[in-house]
C-alpha cells in the first residue's frame, strides 16, 4: 500500500506534470493503484442443474408404451418387460422404426398393425418418442370411431367425394390409394398445411363397423391436440349422417 506521505508526493507530481487540481490528479493516481477485480477461475463457476436420466422400470412400460401387458400379451404372446428385452438383444434402439416393426414382424412372427405397436411402445419405453410423437420429431393425431352400419357404408362415406364433403368440413382432400373396404389415404389440405391421413376400416358383425385414422407431420403436440378434436368434430357429423342415411 502507498503511504499518505507517498500519495502526495505522487499527486503532486501528476499536477505539475498535467495541470490537474489536487482531487483530479487524486483520483487519477488512487484508481491506478487499485488491484485488479478478482475472477474465479473456470472451475469455481458455479454447475448447472441437470436433470438425472431416469431410467424406466418394467412396472413404468405399459404406462410409457400406451398400452396394458394384458392387451399387448393377449394379441403378441409377451409383456412389454419380454418384448423390451428381446429388442435390446437386436440392438433395436439404434434402428429406425421401420427396422423395428419389420423385424417384430419377421422374426417373431406378429402381424403387421401389431408389430407397428410394439415397435411404438418400445421407442417411447426408450425415450425415442413421446406419446403421439414420430421419430423425426413430429406428431401425429390419432382417432377412431365404432358405427352401427356396415363396413361397406362406412368405407363409400369416406371413398364417395360427394358424400365425404357433407361431414369432412374445413379441408380439400382426395382419394389418393385405397382398398375397399379395408383402407384408404387421403391427400389432405386446409391451407395452412398438408399431408396425408391413413384410414383403416374394420367389420365388427355384420351391421357394426369401425374407423381408425391418423394423421402425422403435425409440428407440435398443440397441434396435435387441436387436429384431434377436429377429427372428432368430423367424426360426430358422420355419425350424424349415416343416422340419416341408414
Amino acid at each position: 500500500m502507498t503511504s499518505h506521505k507517498d500519495l502526495k508526493r505522487l499527486v503532486r507530481a501528476r499536477m505539475r506534470k498535467t495541470g490537474e487540481a489536487y482531487t483530479a490528479a487524486r483520483a487519477h493516481i488512487t484508481k491506478k493503484q487499485q488491484p485488479p477485480p478478482s475472477v474465479a477461475p473456470a472451475t469455481a463457476s458455479p454447475a448447472i442443474a441437470t436433470t438425472p436420466l431416469v431410467v424406466p422400470t418394467p412396472k413404468d412400460y405399459p404406462a410409457l408404451a400406451g398400452m396394458s401387458d394384458a392387451a399387448l400379451k393377449a394379441k403378441t404372446g409377451c409383456t412389454w418387460e419380454r418384448w423390451v428385452r428381446s429388442l435390446d438383444h437386436h440392438h433395436a434402439d439404434q434402428m429406425t422404426h421401420r427396422e423395428i416393426a419389420t423385424l417384430v414382424a419377421e422374426k417373431y412372427k406378429v402381424a403387421g398393425w401389431w408389430a407397428q405397436n410394439v415397435a411404438v411402445g418400445y421407442e417411447r419405453i426408450k425415450g425415442l418418442r413421446g406419446r403421439g410423437q414420430q421419430r423425426d420429431g413430429s406428431y401425429e393425431a390419432t382417432r377412431s370411431r365404432t358405427f352401427n352400419v356396415p363396413v361397406a357404408t362406412l368405407y363409400a362415406a369416406w371413398a364417395d367425394r360427394k358424400l365425404r364433403r357433407r361431414w369432412l368440413t374445413g379441408a380439400v382432400t382426395k382419394v389418393r390409394t385405397s382398398t375397399a373396404p379395408k383402407s384408404m389415404r387421403l391427400d389432405w389440405t386446409d391451407g395452412t398445411d398438408q399431408g396425408i391421413v391413413a384410414v383403416g376400416f374394420t367389420a365388427k358383425g355384420a351391421s357394426k363397423s369401425a374407423v381408425a385414422l391418423s394423421q402425422s407431420r403435425l409440428p407440435d403436440r398443440e397441434s396435435a391436440n387441436k387436429r384431434k378434436q377436429y377429427w372428432s368434430d368430423c367424426l360426430d357429423a358422420l355419425a350424424d349422417l349415416l343416422d340419416a342415411v341408414s
